[in-house]
């Protein structure tokens, strides 16, 4: 079941609001949820936090640079060739 909550920002705090939510195409109300659940969350209820820093030895900057490491890293599988029309 959900409730209705009314709150009273200033112009700046809606319009950060407005553009954070609409850049991501979320309603504002969606935002406020995530928000408030952000704030909210038990210690240890996320599983993706509670595993962080179980692995040692990664690159002090793999947060920044995540994409390139990936690339990096991982070998996708070639495809397989097909031939073209083939004739019976």
């Amino acid at each position: 079941m959900t409730r209705p909550l009314q709150i009273y920002l200033d112009e700046a705090e809606f319009e950060r609001l407005e553009k954070w939510a609409e850049a991501r195409g979320w309603t504002k109300s969606r935002a406020v949820r995530a928000a408030l659940r952000a704030l909210t969350r038990v210690e240890g209820e996320d599983p993706l936090v509670a595993a962080s820093g179980m692995i040692e030895a990664l690159p002090e900057d793999l947060s920044e640079h995540i994409d390139r490491y990936l690339q990096e890293t991982y070998i996708a599988e070639k495809k397989p060739r097909y031939r073209k029309n083939r004739k019976r």
